[in-house]
């Protein structure tokens, strides 16, 4: 790695310049170079060490939102959001475009303001503190390295402007070189890297300080199918090896159950549900976590009867269907129903279960490895399924079949009711 180029005098001349400018960090006036010059004049907190390797999700509180509102004249981006983030977890904040979930990282960042409400890291409150003085870093969308500078030295970057003796620079960006699968290319351009390598630079560049926290703005959403699918397990393993706490946004449901400890689904500038991957996906508490994670049925019906055990529900196109009856609050009259289209049983013959209906295939989609079916059953009712893609003839389905549709009872979620 080269010396640092700075020339002789170079910092004192731009400490008298400071001086007698009389920055106010508030202010926004030319941001770039007063990010500069308090990066340079200002004692920065000390660095922390390394989390222990493998550490797992711990119950202590690493970053907690008390009724964060954030507003953009008349638009309200982020709504009275209360959300606890564990030491050691990695959690997304998943949502469609325009939720609040970039407004969201922004602010956890620094780089947006609260309107109203608190945010606090490890009990300090860090809500009007600017970006640089919080212990956190960002990976961004676009990766925003330095195409004129080296990859190492875009991943000293950070140590450089926290005065890091040059030795200890060097040796933290081959560790974190190494870290990232990067080892030897740390004299490389970014015109030089794969898109792939450019996103392993960025995420060095984030994790050479050692933050508390990381941030991580889409930032896999410019790679092909295939390198994406294997940097999220990358990712993943990464943050299980650091400890360090990761906090991830991103609009694609499969990278969200693939990656996260707990996933906060965000519609409309609040928190729809927080949960396990597992919890977001077999049990959602709204019919827009239903609908956005995965694929869902949602069907409407009148709760008819219930016998404690389970209940009877009469579904708008005149099916009846069972359901537990303790999901069902007492004095309910209606309720929607998810159903997940792997959870339908499909045969050629009549099974000896509840819920089973007789349908014919109405379009058959393939889709790789399973094959969407959609299936008119009595009453106008359509499903959709998915099975297993056959490659034997006589077992695949086709478009006319004949078949008959059977739902367990644990597999029908209310999701909403009244």
């Amino acid at each position: 790695m080269s010396a640092d180029p700075s020339p002789p005098g170079a910092e004192s001349a731009l400490a008298a310049r400071a001086a007698s400018s009389k920055l106010n960090p508030n202010v926004q006036n030319h941001p770039d170079t007063q990010l500069e010059w308090e990066f340079r004049l200002t004692p920065l907190p000390a660095m922390p060490a390394m989390p222990a390797a493998g550490a797992p999700v711990s119950t202590e509180t690493m970053v907690e939102l008390r009724g964060v509102t954030k507003r953009f004249a008349s638009v309200t981006a982020v709504d009275a959001v209360d959300l606890t983030i564990r030491k050691g977890e990695f959690l997304t904040l998943l949502g469609p475009s325009g939720c609040g979930k970039t407004t969201l990282l922004r602010l956890l960042a620094g780089f947006e303001i609260p309107t109203t409400g608190q945010i606090l890291i490890e009990g300090q409150d860090v809500s009007n503190i600017p970006p640089y003085r919080r212990d956190v870093n960002q990976v961004f969308q676009s990766y925003a390295i330095f195409p004129h500078l080296t990859v190492e030295e875009n991943i000293a970057f950070g140590l450089k402007m926290r005065h890091v003796p040059l030795a200890e620079r060097c040796a933290r960006v081959e560790e974190a070189l190494a870290l990232v699968s990067l080892a030897g290319l740390g004299k490389r351009r970014p015109h030089e890297l794969s898109g792939g390598q450019r996103q392993r630079v960025a995420l060095a560049r984030a994790l050479v300080c050692r933050p508390k926290v990381l941030l991580l703005d889409e930032p896999l959403s410019a790679l092909d199918a295939k390198l994406r699918h294997d940097m999220q397990l990358e990712l993943k393993q990464l943050q299980r090896q650091l400890g360090i706490t990761f906090v991830f946004v991103t609009h694609d449901q499969e990278e969200a159950l693939i990656m996260s400890d707990r996933i906060a689904v965000i519609h409309r500038g609040r928190i729809d549900q927080l949960g396990t991957a597992t919890e977001i996906y077999h049990a959602p508490a709204s019919a827009f976590t239903a609908d956005f994670i995965g694929e869902a049925n949602l069907l409407d019906g009148d709760i008819v009867s219930s016998n404690g055990v389970t209940a009877l529900v009469r579904l708008d196109e005149g099916v009846e269907v069972t359901v537990r009856a303790a999901a069902l609050r007492p004095g309910s009259t209606r309720a929607l129903l998810s159903i997940r289209p792997e959870k339908i049983y499909i045969t050629r013959t009549k099974p000896a279960k509840d819920n089973c209906f007789k349908g014919a295939i109405e379009n058959e989609i393939f889709r790789g490895a399973m094959d969407e079916l959609r299936i008119r059953v009595a009453h106008n009712l359509q499903l959709m399924a998915m099975v297993a893609n056959e490659s034997a003839h006589e077992h695949a389905w086709h478009k006319g079949d004949t078949v008959y549709c059977a739902i367990h009872t644990d597999d029908i979620v209310v999701v909403e009711q009244k």
